[in-house]
Order: structure tokens, then sequence, then C-alpha cells
């Protein structure tokens, strides 16, 4: 091998310049004097051609333009694990001089030496190191371990190791770095082009404490996570994203301990591969941003039922997808755990204009939903939404067979699939009245006129006053209006409503930005003023 290459280069990660790429040919190019590595970059565009030269393959390349050949004295190989620490927190031995370890020190004329004062610069350095318990190399050209033992007698104290963006070339560095350290809870080895384990022989009791780690961009697979999943016994948070994975596998007595499972901008080949990893018991949020999905089902349970697939499951992610029906919308009232949902950016999304009427109709197809695109759902909106899903598709309703007689109330199949907590919101509210579906247009239209009864509660002597307002005039206009109307300053008041149709319920009207229709107040109803 020639100066300067290290006997194992094949296969091994270099950084050249600011650019990085993965050794795959060592050895002299025709016509040519001396030794050429041959680099597949990370960035295509950095190379020159496929890995041929005048003919020959000497090494192949997933981008025709991938490749190409540099001087062995341009690749950066990297630097051990210990070596990058002390340079990224200055404790190498450049620095030695702030810890005193110059050997001689001037009383008046004389000069006295301190012998042994490097190996107590050494004790210092050993000391700073075992401080750190937090600790990042990022982009630090990281490449292998180091001396056996090393770390474990430097940094015995280090639990959050990000070990992103470096030059590590296969899982077994990874081993060998974590197996020295005993504590070793969070874990980022993101950004390193890694060849891990084929066959479920490699164990190691490396990562027996881990609960985070992260391996995105790493090329790794399902199936290689499942082989290495054995190694992380108590693991709770898993990142996978940017990692070509498209097919999933049961995770047998592995992940058992999973919380949290990111997915994202991973080409899965379909919804039903999420199947496959429905069991996982204590799985809390699962992120599938860009995932390429583009239907959700879970066929084991029917309209109105819960389904027994991710039974712990609190939070999904399913932005940025190819989700173009809103049965999978209504897919999701199954998971019985679900409390927030992000979903911004699929094909359905488009189906209604107006965000505020797309928002309501998410809520109230999924009962049990608190947080929407970041947003917090109040019990307020969420009653709100429900009472104007129950009387726009009360006609559809009547149409398909409802009733607002129990014993004749069938409604069909069809209707039941579209529409499948439509039972349980006139369980709820009642059965929407003919009186409320003629003529009701969609809560999009803006300005209609609504017919309200005013009322001091607290002031009987203040006569009850009829007003029209528009339903798009906002609680603070409102306010403003009584203001004139009453001689009080808007400030004060403190308004609430009763509906003519829940009699016995009041409804605190505590937004003062949201506008009337938000609250779902209809003609008839009576807005209740307190000060």
């Amino acid at each position: 091998m020639a100066a300067g290459v290290p006997p194992d280069a094949l296969g091994r990660r270099v950084f050249c310049g600011t650019d990085c790429g993965t050794v795959r040919y060592v050895g002299s190019v025709s016509r040519t004097a001396g030794i050429w590595l041959g680099v597949e970059w990370d960035d295509p565009q950095r190379g020159k051609h496929d890995g041929s030269y005048e003919g020959t393959q000497y090494f192949k390349c997933r981008h025709p333009k991938g490749g190409s050949f540099i001087r062995p004295n341009k690749a950066n190989f990297g630097v051990d694990f210990l070596t990058a620490l002390k340079d990224r927190y200055g404790l190498n031995d450049q620095q030695d001089v702030q810890y005193g370890t110059e050997n001689a020190v001037v009383f008046g004329t004389k000069t006295v030496e301190f012998v042994g004062m490097d190996s107590v610069a050494e004790q210092q350095r050993q000391v700073q190191l075992n401080k750190l318990v937090d600790i990042s190399v990022r982009g630090c050209a990281v490449s292998h371990a180091g001396q056996k033992e090393e770390i474990s007698r430097t940094c015995s104290n280090m639990k959050h190791i990000n070990l992103s963006k470096n030059l590590i070339s296969s899982w077994e560095t990874v081993v060998d770095i974590a197996s020295q350290v005993q504590n070793l809870e969070t874990l980022n080895v993101s950004e390193n082009k890694m060849r891990f384990p084929s066959t479920s022989t490699f164990t190691s009791q490396a990562f027996s404490n881990l609960k985070i780690l992260a391996l995105n961009q790493t090329e790794i697979t399902w199936t290689e996570v499942l082989l290495c999943a054995q190694g992380w016994p108590l693991l709770e948070e898993l990142y996978l994203s940017s990692n070509n994975i498209t097919v999933l596998e049961r995770p047998d007595n592995v992940l058992q301990t999973l919380k949290l499972l990111d997915l994202s901008d991973n080409q899965l080949l379909d919804g039903n591969q999420l199947h496959l990893i429905a069991q996982l018991p204590r799985l809390e949020q699962l992120i599938l941003r860009n995932t390429g999905i583009s239907s959700i089902h879970f066929p084991d349970a029917g309209f109105g039922c819960k389904t027994k697939m991710f039974p712990s499951l609190k939070r999904l992610a399913i932005n940025d997808n190819k989700i173009s029906q809103w049965s999978s919308i209504n897919e999701l009232d199954k998971l019985p755990s679900l409390r927030a949902l992000q979903c911004n950016n699929n094909p359905f999304m488009d189906t209604e204009k107006n965000p505020e009427t797309l928002k309501q109709l998410i809520i109230a197809k999924i009962s049990q939903l608190e947080v929407l695109n970041n947003c917090e759902i109040l019990p307020a909106e969420r009653r709100g939404a429900e009472l104007d899903y129950r009387k726009i598709f009360g006609k559809d309703w009547l149409e398909a067979g409802g009733h607002w007689n129990p014993e004749k109330n069938k409604p069909s199949e069809e209707f039941l699939a579209a529409h499948p907590r439509y039972p349980t919101l006139c369980l709820k509210y009642g059965a929407p009245e003919e009186g409320e579906l003629k003529g009701r247009q969609p809560v999009t239209l803006k300005n209609q006129l609504l017919t309200l009864t005013i009322k001091c509660p607290e002031k009987p002597e203040q006569k009850p006053v009829e007003k029209k307002l528009p339903e798009s005039m906002t609680i603070q206009k409102v306010k403003g209006l009584l203001y004139r109307l009453l001689k009080i300053p808007g400030s004060e008041l403190k308004l609430s409503y009763q509906s003519s149709k829940l009699e016995g319920k009041e409804v605190e009207l505590d937004n003062d930005l949201k506008p009337l229709q938000f609250y779902s107040i209809e003609s008839g109803d009576c807005v209740l003023v307190r000060w």
C-alpha cells in the first residue's frame, strides 16, 4: 500500500476539502504514474464519471457522474474520537500552556524548575474531559475509536454524544466507541454512510442504556434496523429519516420499548406497510412526513369502532404526502389514543378552499383530537365544528335514509362510510331538525345576519334587546356595540350565550378575535352579558 494510504482504505469515508465520499478503488490507473483513489462522492455534482477511465471500469457508482480519481495526499481519512474531542473542546497539547505546564518559573533572579509538570497537565486534561456529559463532535472527521479503552479511561461521564456528519464507515466503529461509554443515553450518528451487520450474530452490550438514537441519512435498511435493535433493549426514540427505506417488517421481540419512530423522507411502498409496525405496544409518536403514502386503512375495525393497531399512538405526522381521500381521515378516528395530528400538504386538503372550514371538518371527523397542525383545539371550537358538520351534511343524511325517529333511522352504508361519526354526533347533539336544514349554507358564507336576544341576567331592570348581527362579527366588535348600547366599558364585559336548541347549556364567548359563527350561534339564541 502506498504511503499515506491506510491498509483498510477500500470502503473508508474521506473528506477532500469540504466534499465527502467513499473510497471504491485503490491502485494504478492506465497511462498514469503512482497510486490513485477512486472515490464515489456523496454529491454527484463533485464527480466526473461513473468509475471508468479510457474504457476500463475501475469501480462502480450509483450516479453516472458520481465518481472521480484523486491522489492519496488529497484525501483526509479522519482522526480518532479522542483527538477530535480534544480539538473540539480545546483540550489538546497545543493548549497546555493555559493549564500552567511551562516547566520553569522565575522568582527574583532564581529560576525554579518544576519536575513532572507535564504529567500534572495531563491530569488536568483528564479532569476536564471527565467533566463532559453532553458532547458534540459533529463534522470533526471522526473515523475510528482510537486505542482500546482510551475513551473509557478519559471520558467516563459522557451520556449524550453527537457523532453526526463524520467519516464513520461501519456500525462496528460506532460499537467500538459506544462500548467504552458506560452510561450512554443519547447517540446521533446521522449523515454517516455506513455498512451495517447483515446477520444477527453481531450483538453488543454497548447500547444497554441507550434511550435515543438518530440514524438519519445513514443508508440503513429496515432489515438492518431490526438486526441491530437486538442490542437496543431500552430504546425509546429512533430517528430514521432519509434512508430510502421502502418496505417494513414486523419487529418481533425488538423495539418493544419504542415511544417515538421517525420514518420521514423514506418513500414507503404503500400505506399497508404501517400494519407491520402497528403492534409496537408503547409507540406514542409516529412521524411519516413525506413518505409517499396515499391512503391509511385499519381493516380490523368497522364504522365507529376502534382499531387494535397502534394502541398507544398519541401523535401522528402525515404531512407532505399523497393522501387524496377524506376516508383516510375517517380512519384516523379509529386510533384509540390519537390526540395530535399534522396533515398539511396533502391533496385531500385542496377539496375545501376555506381553511377554517377545512379545519372544522377534520376536527369533527376525529373525536379525540386535541391538537391539529400544532394548534390547540379549544372545547368551544370542537363544539362549533361538530354542530356545523351535523348541519352541513344533514340533507345528505336524510336523503341516505336518516330520520328523526330512531325506529326509521337507517342511513345507507355509503353515507356511514363517508361520515362514520355522524350517528355519534346525532346522539351527542340530537338529530338535525328540518328547520335547521332549510336553506342551510356552508359556514364559508360571510355576513349572514343573526337575530339575537341580548340579556343582562344580573341586571333584571335592564330589558332584553333584540339585535340583528352579521355572523362574521368578532366578539370584540360585539363588545364595542354593547358598550355603546349599555354604556359599559367593553373590556369589563363577559359574554356567553344559550342556544335555543340546547336548553340549560351556557357557552362562554371567551376569544375576542373569533367571529360569532365560530361558536355556532344561530338566530333565536340568547347572548348573556355580565360585568
